[in-house]
């Protein structure tokens, strides 16, 4: 499978897994009128939704990348908007809940993931064959911190 295919599958199975994470929750609490109430330390619900506004912006702004040739600039710019996010989800994360320990875990695979797929872009070869999957555990995480899981 050519790298040009394996990143089109993994941009649209990221957006199958952002709308599955993101809209369909929303839909579920517009729907039924009522939002489900859960007792979290104060910080929590700031870390959370900063985590999974990083995330999503990762999510969401990968599709730039999915063929070669890659524009450099468009993508370092594209890596530290991204890391500020995830560096602002970081401060609001310095609770000691299990969920904060949680989301920082995630944030840190995040990290990790974006700094694979940078090795990639600028040495031109395979993006990690794992990346999918290490998005859809990232984002169950944080998904999984913000319900009190």
């Amino acid at each position: 499978m050519d790298v040009g295919r394996l990143l089109k599958w993994a941009f649209v199975i990221a957006v199958i897994v952002i709308a599955w994470k993101v809209v369909l929750p929303w839909l579920r609490n517009t729907g039924t009128g009522s939002s489900t109430t859960t007792t979290v330390a104060a910080g929590d619900n700031s870390c959370s939704g900063a985590a999974q506004r990083a995330s999503e912006a990762w999510g969401s702004g990968l599709r730039q990348f999915v063929n070669p040739p890659y524009d450099v600039n468009a993508w370092s710019t594209f890596r530290g908007e991204v890391e500020s996010k995830i560096t602002s989800a970081e401060l609001q994360c310095n609770c000691s809940a299990e969920s904060c320990v949680k989301t920082r875990g995630a944030l840190t695979d995040l990290r990790g993931l974006i700094s694979d797929l940078d090795r990639s872009i600028r040495n031109g070869s395979e993006p990690p064959s794992d990346a999918v999957s290490r998005q859809d555990s990232i984002d169950t995480r944080i998904s999984e911190a913000a319900a009190g899981k």
